[in-house]
């Protein structure tokens, strides 16, 4: 996972933008510190025209906070469920709207 700031000119507040590969999976809206995780990561997170800096996040922690939950899939790779919404960051989830990282949570 990449956390990036765009710095690119204007009258605005960047965003901070959280890129698995170059599928953007969440953002955290300027002036909070909540991530915001797509139901559906948006694919090929397009950069032309615009500006970012690389930011640090503790994207490693496993509960971020009430609701959101990181778990490891059958793989070894990471992915956060949103317990609340019932969505997750894996690419299964993605493409289909369901996943059993979300159903497992679920039954607990």
């Amino acid at each position: 996972m990449q956390a990036l700031r765009e710095t690119t000119g204007g009258d605005f507040h960047p965003h901070v933008y959280i890129l698995d590969g170059t599928n953007l999976v969440a953002y955290i809206r300027a002036g909070t510190t909540e991530p915001f995780y797509f139901k559906n990561p948006i694919k090929g997170f397009d950069r032309r025209g615009r500006q970012f800096d690389t930011v640090e996040l503790d994207l490693e922690t496993p509960v971020l906070d009430g609701n959101l939950v990181e778990v490891e899939g059958s793989r070894g790779a990471k992915y956060r469920v949103d317990r609340v919404m019932g969505t997750c960051t894996c690419p299964g989830f993605g493409f289909r709207g369901a996943c059993k990282h979300v159903r497992e949570l679920d039954t607990v």
